[in-house]
């Protein structure tokens, strides 16, 4: 490899770390967020008008604390799990050998990401059918999160965690017939 394409390779790397970062940091001040906010409105009623960028579940509080309660575990998980993943993405990011890029750390976590965003998937299903049973029901609903990316990157990023897996294989091969 030459050193123009290396050093461009590194420079993408290097802004993928930081927009990684972002990421991870915008998802977990979501779920801080929303459960700062869900906190708040057991002391005052009246916040959760406001729960988070002007979302109104004022109604659903009043109607019933459980549906309210069910609406925000919801919300904080979905962002939770999120964050999750791009921590995941950071770690790899942070490991990643450009000369040996083929370690089985990396490709287990390749997995892990996967399975995570499986749960986000499962996750986010329940709480669209969760969101449409509310609605049904009392006529209030929340956000309705639409999940269906998350099941097909969730099947990519294990298909690739599985050619990482390969590439270590033929890796050791290669290093034992030296």
């Amino acid at each position: 490899m030459n050193t123009k394409s290396n050093s461009r390779t590194w420079q993408i790397l290097t802004v993928m770390r930081i927009l990684a970062w972002v990421a991870f940091i915008g998802y977990m001040i979501e779920a801080g967020a929303v459960l700062f906010s869900y906190g708040v409105s057991w002391l005052n009623p009246e916040s959760a008008k406001n729960l988070y960028k002007g979302l109104n579940l004022n109604d659903l509080r009043q109607l019933n604390v459980w549906y309210y309660t069910n609406a925000v575990t919801f919300m904080v998980s979905l962002s939770a799990l999120k964050a999750f993943v791009w921590y995941l993405v950071i770690k790899i990011l942070l490991k990643i050998n450009l000369t040996n890029p083929f370690k089985m750390e990396v490709a287990n976590t390749l997995e892990r990401i996967s399975y995570v965003l499986f749960g986000t998937w499962i996750v986010g299903m329940l709480s669209s059918a969760y969101s449409a049973w509310l609605m049904k029901t009392t006529g209030q609903t929340f956000v309705n999160y639409v999940s269906g990316e998350f099941i097909f990157v969730a099947g990519l990023v294990f298909i690739i965690s599985q050619v990482f897996k390969r590439g270590v294989e033929i890796q050791s091969e290669n290093e034992l017939t030296v």
